[in-house]
């Protein structure tokens, strides 16, 4: 069930990348109601991403940076031995699951499902699951947290600042149609 800072999500470049995405994920581990986990190569591959989109060097590092800050015990370190031996349909996703193995994690959230087969998942006890879903599921069994984390986010934009209706728009547009939906008939 996901419903504490003991339900363990390793969080794959894809959905650290996407701004709005990102938020979310961090104002719902923020509130506790699950622990964000990555690595120095899902943190490599962002910033690689930063760049590729035109964020300065400085700027993508400083990015990466604040999350560490503010999740200190998400940085899962010594997987590397354990990528070699992993067999997944794309070898750059090795890592993830590596990553994913060493800490015991509950989910993967990801974008890319077709690149980490649910067979081979449970093989390790693992699952992955998109970001909408993993989202409804949260919301799903903790309304009132959920709510007060998405208004936390709404209120954190300031420049320019935003409402609550215009965030479930963009959220929308971002792949969470189920998230914005359920937070919606919510609010």
């Amino acid at each position: 069930m996901i419903h504490s800072v003991k339900f363990k999500c390793v969080l794959d470049t894809n959905v650290i990348y996407p701004l709005w995405i990102r938020d979310l994920l961090m104002w719902f581990a923020y509130y506790e109601l699950y622990t964000p986990k990555w690595s120095s190569n899902i943190f490599d591959e962002w910033i690689t991403v930063m760049k590729r989109k035109g964020i300065e060097e400085h700027e993508a590092l400083k990015r990466a940076d604040k999350m560490n800050l503010a999740f200190p015990d998400a940085l899962v370190v010594n997987y590397e031995p354990l990528i070699d031996s992993l067999k997944l349909p794309d070898l750059n996703d090795r890592h993830v699951l590596a990553a994913a193995i060493k800490i015991n994690a509950d989910l993967i959230i990801t974008n890319n499902l077709k690149d980490f087969p649910e067979d081979y998942l449970t093989s390790f006890g693992l699952k992955a699951k998109a970001p909408d879903d993993f989202f409804t599921d949260i919301i799903d069994l903790n309304h009132d947290i959920s709510v007060q984390a998405f208004k936390k986010l709404v209120l954190s934009k300031k420049n320019p600042p935003f409402n609550e209706y215009d965030v479930l728009d963009i959220f929308r547009k971002n792949g969470l149609k189920d998230t914005a939906d359920y937070l919606h008939a919510l609010i």
